[in-house]
């Protein structure tokens, strides 16, 4: 007979978890308390416009395909993208814009010319990025750091040999300022501290090596938009016999002294051999683990930022604008500081517009576009969100209006928006936190919640607020890793 494992929780981690336990042998229940699957990877349809909610760069997607190719199944049969030639055009307020090419060589060329930098520096800053990346990967991201066999390994040994070389010493920005010396393209690389939710401020040097993933790596566009990466492997899942339980949140984990047994759902026990949990990580201690010993010097952790998210259906489009675009804040540091010590949101903000529509013509109606305008923010404290969402939105306008020479507010025809608070609710994110933990420490690497618990057999954890972190890349790592350390059970 088939031993039975749940998991809690579809987002992108728990839907890989899904398919690695069911080709593992496993019996599968997947347990879900809103109506769709995805978590943060869905959409929102409204007046012939449809937008991703969430997560809107897609890197790595050879993590999405190998789930597939466990199943012997062509990806391509599945799930298609396509590659991106522009990364990302940047915009400042004197009128500087800066298209960011996939191609190595002309990212350097166009870079050194409109930053009027060395070519040679920032073709070494990418050496240097990848380095890291290379030192790193197969013990950060790609191990549990939670069992010593992770450290005797040669990889280790070797990036212990070179950790002079991961400057973990100095802040992000200290590097960057170090390494490059014009504002602009300091603040350009400072920038993919917000890939994880932290202040390039704080975050340690090491973090240099995340351009390598858009530029060593590349960005892609999914057929169909960001979301088809959860339904494709929902789509998979049932058709390998995962059975899913939506609308049906689980109140609690069952387990007696250090074993598991089941989960509580709209009262009913469903009993199992062993559980992967894809709820945040506080959350899940305060709502399903409410008799076990918490882990406060993890569950404390300072919060990633968040996200306040404005979706506009813009009846006109916008030739200068990409599928990502970045209208840059003229004081960045003031701005995280306000986000991260203030907990408010600074009158200048750096603004984010994807449009999806550019890569997918149904988003859209012909001759508009359908606008994803982010800000970083800050965590839910309580804050007058409402009088905050009122400035931010002024604020944003402003900052379109002067740099694309627009008065956009004559174009929104639609218009949805998404908090912090709506992001707990919707997600059980704790205070809406987008990446559980940031990662302001030099140290925020080791105390990321292992993905396994200490306390419970047979019980595991994988998603953005657990080891590796957040991301989609780092979220499908996770479920990785949960199931490389799961055999089964006889």
């Amino acid at each position: 007979m088939k031993k039975t494992a749940i998991v809690i929780g579809t987002g992108i981690a728990g839907l890989a978890s899904i398919l690695r336990l069911i080709k593992k042998g496993y019996e599968v229940k997947a347990f879900e308390s809103n109506e769709y699957v995805g978590g943060k990877i869905t959409s929102l349809i409204s007046k012939g416009y449809r937008w991703d909610m969430g997560p809107s760069l897609f890197t790595m997607p050879q993590y999405v395909e190998e789930l597939f190719e466990l199943f012997g199944e062509n990806p391509k049969d599945h799930f298609n993208y396509k590659k991106k030639e522009i990364l990302c055009n940047y915009f400042w307020e004197d009128g500087t814009i800066f298209s960011a090419k996939a191609q190595p060589s002309t990212f350097v060329n166009e870079a050194s010319q409109t930053f009027n930098a060395d070519p040679g520096v920032i073709t070494d800053y990418l050496k240097k990025s990848k380095l890291k990346y290379d030192l790193t990967a197969p013990i950060f991201l790609e191990k549990s750091l939670h069992h010593w066999s992770t450290y005797f390994t040669f990889a280790t040994l070797k990036a212990l040999m070179n950790a002079f070389r991961l400057n973990l010493f100095e802040s992000l920005h200290q590097f960057n300022q170090r390494k490059l010396s014009d504002k602009k393209l300091i603040q350009f690389f400072n920038r993919f501290a917000t890939y994880n939710g932290s202040s390039p401020y704080k975050t340690p040097g090491i973090m240099s090596m995340i351009p390598h993933l858009e530029m060593g790596f590349g960005t892609y566009f999914p057929k169909g938009g960001m979301n088809q990466i959860s339904q494709s492997l929902y789509r998979l899942a049932l058709t390998k016999g995962a059975k899913f339980y939506l609308s049906s949140p689980v109140t609690e984990i069952i387990h007696n002294k250090n074993n598991i047994s089941g989960v509580m759902s709209a009262g009913q026990i469903h009993k199992c051999d062993l559980i992967v949990c894809n709820m945040d990580i506080y959350s899940t201690y305060e709502r399903l683990l409410k008799n076990l010993h918490k882990p406060s010097k993890i569950l404390n952790q300072e919060r990633s930022s968040s996200a306040l998210i404005f979706y506009w259906g813009i009846k006109r489009t916008f030739e200068e604008l990409d599928l990502h675009n970045i209208l840059f804040s003229e004081s960045y540091e003031e701005e995280f500081e306000h986000i991260f010590k203030n907990k408010t949101i600074f009158n200048d903000p750096t603004v984010y517009i994807n449009i999806s529509s550019k890569e997918e013509r149904n988003d859209a109606p012909d001759g508009h576009e359908n606008w994803f305008v982010m800000i970083n923010c800050p965590i839910n404290t309580n804050q007058d969100w409402y009088q905050i969402k009122n400035e931010a939105r002024r604020n944003i306008i402003k900052k379109i209006n002067r740099n694309l020479n627009v008065n956009i507010e004559e174009y929104i025809e639609v218009e949805e928006i998404l908090d912090p608070v709506k992001i707990e609710s919707k997600t059980s994110s704790h205070q809406g936190a987008l990446y559980g933990a940031s990662s302001n420490n030099k140290l925020a690497a080791f105390l990321r919640h292992p993905n396994f618990s200490k306390q419970l057999k047979n019980l595991f954890f994988c998603g953005g607020s657990v080891h590796p972190g957040g991301s989609i890349p780092l979220s499908l790592l996770s479920s990785k890793i949960v199931c490389e350390q799961i055999t089964n059970l006889k």
